[in-house]
C-alpha cells in the first residue's frame, strides 16, 4: 500500500452540480484524485483507509471573494452602515497593525473558511499604504499553513474615497475637508513598484497560493492606475478583481465622472478579459453585463454582504444570460459578519425570486453550487478545482448524513443547498490532506489562536480609539451626502424600494 495514497470509501459522493449523488469509492494519491468508482469496486488495499459511510461527500467550496483582514474587525461595523460609510470608518479601526497582526486576521480568516467547508478563497487583502512583499508573505503564509487554496491580491488604490466620489470633498464643512485633503494614498508609481516587488519575491507554490492583483473600485484608481495594474497581470500572469457597481453611489458618480458607466470606461481602457472579475456587480444596466459577457469576465455574487451594507441584490439570471462567469463570495468578516459559502450560495439562489416574478428564471440549488464551486474556481484561475472527478484537485467536504438537515434524505443536492449552514460539516480534506478531520483542525492551535487574536484585538482597539471616534465623525458627514446624492435619477433599479 503506498503511504501517498488514500482510499475513501463509502460515501454518498456528490461530484458535481449536474450528476446525481452515489455511494462511491474515491482513490486519491498525493493532491489528486485517482478514481471515483461504485463502491465495493476498487481494492480495499490500494490506499489508506477513510470510512465514509456516513457521509456525504461534495466537492470543497471556493470563496471567490473575501477579505482577510476583515477577521479581527468582528463586531466593530455598525447596525447602519452602507458600504462609503464602512469605508470611512474602517481608515479608523484598521491601523497599527504589525506583521504578526496581518498574519493573524488572515489565520483566522482561513480557519473559519474551513470550518465552513471551504477549500479555496481569493483574498483581496488590504495593507497599507502600500502592499509589500513581508507583509503578503505573511498572508500567504497563513493560508498555506492551515492547508488552504488561496489567490492573495492586495487591495490598491492611488485615491481616497474623497478624491473618488466627485462633490464629496467639497460638501464637508472645516475642520473635516481640511482632514480629508491631508490624506492621501502612495503615489501611483509606488504603489505599483511594491505591487511588483510582490510578485517578484513570491516564494510559495503557484499551485497552491498564488498572487493576484487587486485595484479595489474602479472610482479610487486613475486610469494610469488601472492600466498599470493591467501591466503587472498579463507580465506575471495573474488575475485582477475589483468592486464593480457595487453602490448606486458608484454608479452614478461614475456616469458623472466619466459620461459613461463605470464598464463601458474600464472598456474604454482595455481593462475587460477573462483576467478580470468583478466583485459584487450590483448596479449594472445590462448593456455593461453583455460587455462583460463579451470580453469573458467574471462576477462574483456577495448577497450576504450586499444584504448587510444595503447595497441591494446583483442579477445573477440576468448576468448568466450575458455569458458572465458567475462566482459566489463571502466578503469580509467584518462586513458579512463570518465566512459561511453555504450561506451565501443559499442566498444566491432565494434572492434570485425577488429578482424576477418568473419561476422558470431563479436560480436552482445546482446552479448556485457549480457557482460556489468550479464558477469561483474558474475565475480564481483554479481549473482542476470544483469537481469530485479523476485528475481532479482532492479537495472535498464530509457532511454528517445522521445530521437533522439530512433526515429523511430525498434530494440531497438540494437539500444540502437550501438548508446547509456548516453543522453537518464533519471533515474537509485539501489537497488530500485531512485539514479538518472529525471537528478538529489539525494544522493549527485552536486555542492558541483564539488567545492571540483576543490579546491582539484588545491592543489595537486601545490604540485606534481617537482614529475610529474621528472617523465615526467623519463617516456621519459622509453618509448624508451619500444618502442625499443616491436619490439621483438611476435607470437600473437594484433594491426592493427602487
Amino acid at each position: 500500500m503506498s503511504q501517498d495514497r488514500a482510499l475513501v470509501t463509502g460515501g454518498l459522493v456528490l461530484r458535481d452540480a449536474h450528476t446525481e449523488p452515489q455511494r462511491a469509492d474515491m482513490l486519491i494519491e498525493g493532491d489528486r484524485i485517482l478514481a471515483v468508482e461504485p463502491a465495493g469496486s476498487i481494492d480495499a488495499g490500494a490506499g489508506r483507509p477513510i470510512d465514509a459511510t456516513e457521509r456525504m461527500i461534495v466537492p470543497g467550496l471556493v470563496n471567490g471573494h473575501t477579505h482577510g483582514h476583515g477577521a479581527l474587525g468582528k463586531g466593530q461595523v455598525s447596525d447602519r452602515a452602507p458600504l462609503e460609510v464602512f469605508l470611512t470608518e474602517a481608515g479608523g479601526f484598521g491601523g497599527n497593525r504589525t506583521l504578526d497582526d496581518k498574519r493573524l486576521t488572515a489565520e483566522l480568516t482561513a480557519v473559519e473558511l474551513v470550518r465552513r467547508g471551504c477549500t479555496t478563497a481569493l483574498d483581496m487583502y488590504g495593507e497599507y499604504p502600500v502592499p509589500s512583499p513581508e507583509g503578503m508573505g505573511a498572508v500567504a503564509d497563513a493560508y498555506d499553513s492551515i492547508g488552504m487554496r488561496a489567490v492573495i491580491a492586495p487591495m490598491m488604490a492611488d485615491q481616497t474615497l474623497f478624491q473618488a466620489i466627485p462633490g464629496l470633498l467639497a460638501s464637508l464643512p472645516e475642520p473635516y475637508r481640511e482632514k480629508a485633503q491631508a490624506m492621501a494614498t502612495a503615489p501611483i508609481e509606488q504603489v505599483l513598484a511594491s505591487m511588483e516587488a510582490v510578485l517578484t519575491g513570491w516564494r510559495h507554490d503557484r499551485h497552491r497560493v498564488r498572487p493576484g492583483i487587486a485595484p479595489t473600485i474602479p472610482l479610487h484608481c486613475s486610469d494610469a492606475f488601472m492600466r498599470g495594474c493591467a501591466r503587472l497581470a498579463e507580465e506575471y500572469d495573474t488575475i485582477l478583481q475589483t468592486h464593480l457597481a457595487e453602490t448606486r453611489m458608484q454608479n452614478i458618480k461614475g456616469h458623472e465622472r466619466y459620461g459613461q458607466s463605470l464598464v463601458a470606461h474600464l472598456e474604454g481602457l482595455d481593462l475587460l478579459s477573462p483576467r478580470l472579475s468583478a466583485a459584487h456587480g450590483i448596479w449594472l444596466s445590462e448593456a455593461d453585463m453583455a460587455r462583460l459577457g463579451a470580453h469573458g469576465c467574471g462576477v462574483v455574487h456577495n448577497p450576504m454582504s450586499n444584504l448587510r451594507l444595503g447595497s441591494g441584490v446583483a442579477q445573477a439570471r440576468k448576468l448568466k444570460d450575458a455569458g458572465v462567469r458567475l462566482g459566489i463570495g463571502t466578503d469580509a468578516t467584518n462586513t458579512s459578519d463570518g465566512q459561511n459559502m453555504f450561506e451565501a450560495l443559499r442566498l444566491a439562489a432565494t434572492l434570485s425570486r425577488i429578482c424576477d416574478p418568473d419561476p422558470s428564471r431563479w436560480i436552482e440549488a445546482r446552479e448556485a453550487f457549480e457557482a460556489a464551486t468550479v464558477g469561483s474556481a474558474g475565475i480564481l484561475g483554479f481549473e482542476t478545482v470544483g469537481r469530485l472527478q479523476p485528475g481532479w484537485a482532492a479537495d472535498m467536504v464530509f457532511l454528517d448524513l445522521n445530521h437533522i438537515t439530512y433526515t429523511p434524505l430525498r434530494a440531497p443536492l438540494r437539500q444540502m443547498a437550501f438548508a446547509e449552514s456548516g453543522a453537518s460539516i464533519r471533515s474537509v480534506m485539501i489537497a488530500g490532506r485531512m485539514v479538518l478531520d472529525e471537528g478538529r483542525m489539525t494544522t493549527i492551535d485552536e486555542a492558541a489562536l483564539r488567545a492571540r487574536a483576543d490579546v491582539a484585538a484588545t491592543r489595537l482597539d486601545a490604540a485606534n480609539a481617537d482614529a475610529i471616534k474621528g472617523a465615526e465623525a467623519m463617516a456621519g458627514l459622509v453618509g448624508c451626502f451619500c444618502l442625499a446624492h443616491a436619490k439621483k435619477d438611476c435607470e437600473i433599479v437594484r433594491m426592493v424600494h427602487g
